[in-house]
């Protein structure tokens, strides 16, 4: 084979790993959804849209989930002390998953004014892949308990997901769980990408990049070698 031919094998040999790196590139996706909340309360029905941010991290052989929200839902006749109002959520699973995981977190660290909307702190569990494939996270209930009361938010909207992670099962499948959380709940491991593949595209096409200079490298040197022997005879 001449040089030129064992160079532009190099060149594209480069090209399609670099192709393939991206093609292989995992899937996270993520995006805030507004939530039409229809709540049951002891005073009443109340209704309220709020924004829903949920995010996953890498924790061990599972996902730390964390559903965030942007703006309060449902209120209170009377002020609501430190301590007195403790939220949970359900969040359901579709694609190669499906059924539902519980997300909690701590009770309220501060007085809640009567008649103010009530904000829920983040809200995170652990999520262990049953299979494996792309599976998506979409709001469910909320559930909040406050004074002896219990109230419960539902969406009526039909929101799309908030997530949606490339997953792998954990060797011999596993179940969805709950943990108790509390804060940011971003919980251990590595932050998957929050806000679409870009991040891992543009990491991705700069190893693509170096294989392909790593190619180029060898048909410099293929060149050169060339050169020499031409230059010897």
């Amino acid at each position: 084979m001449s040089y030129r031919n064992r160079t532009a094998a190099l060149a594209s040999a480069a090209a399609l790993a670099g192709s393939a790196v991206l093609m292989a590139a995992p899937v996270a996706r993520a995006e805030v959804v507004d939530v039409n909340y229809q709540c049951k309360t002891p005073i009443g029905d109340k209704s309220a849209v709020s924004p829903i941010d949920i995010k996953g991290a890498e924790s061990g052989d599972g996902y730390r989930i964390t559903m965030s929200w942007q703006k309060g839902v449902s209120s209170s006749p009377v002020e609501l002390g430190k301590g007195a109002m403790t939220p949970s959520a359900t969040i359901a699973l579709g694609g190669a998953d499906g059924g539902t995981m519980t997300v909690t977190g701590p009770a309220n660290d501060a007085a809640i004014p009567a008649n103010t909307p009530i904000k829920i702190n983040d809200l995170s569990g652990t999520y262990t892949p049953k299979k494996s494939g792309e599976v998506t996270f979409t709001a469910g209930v909320l559930t909040i308990k406050a004074l002896g009361t219990t109230t419960t938010c539902t969406p009526t909207n039909d929101p799309g997901p908030s997530l949606t992670l490339d997953v792998t099962a954990a060797s011999g499948g596993g179940a969805t769980g709950s943990t108790q959380g509390g804060g940011s709940g971003s919980g251990s491991g590595a932050e998957l990408p929050q806000t679409g593949p870009e991040d891992s595209a543009v990491a991705l096409g700069t190893l693509g990049g170096t294989v392909l200079l790593a190619g180029a490298a060898g048909a410099l040197w293929l060149t050169r070698r060339h050169q020499g022997a031409r230059a010897r005879h």
